[in-house]
């Protein structure tokens, strides 16, 4: 019972990947429950996260679902590879550190002849 989280990760994503034999499970158990980290290809790595995480999601919702049927809390990590293609993360910088922008001074407008007011429209 103890390594069946670890074996149902295993199975699933070596199912989804186009490389399994590079798939590897490690199993660690802490005062939170069982950590199950997950490394694979980088060139499968969007296979696993799928569009918008839904993919990954989706084998977290499994594993929860596996652990409760054991008594156990189990979690998944997935360890992004050496070498993935994903962007590092963008740090937004503090105001006063961008270029002052140039704002072009507003074009006088013009007034409607219709009506301000609601008072104004005839019924």
């Amino acid at each position: 019972m103890a390594e069946r989280d670890q074996e149902f990760v295993d199975y699933i994503v070596k199912t989804l990947v186009d490389n399994p034999d590079k798939v590897e499970t490690s199993r660690t158990i802490d005062e939170r429950g069982v950590l199950i980290e997950l490394k694979v290809d980088p060139a499968d790595m969007g296979k696993i996260i799928g569009k918008e995480g839904k993919t990954a999601k989706s084998i977290r919702t499994l594993l929860r679902v596996v652990g409760a049927k054991n008594d156990a809390r189990v979690n998944l990590k997935i360890v992004e590879p050496e070498g993935s293609e994903r962007p590092a993360p963008v740090q937004e910088e503090s105001p006063a550190a961008e270029a002052p922008v140039e704002v072009a001074p507003e074009a006088p407008v013009e007034e409607s002849k219709e009506a301000s007011s609601i008072d104004d429209i005839k019924l």
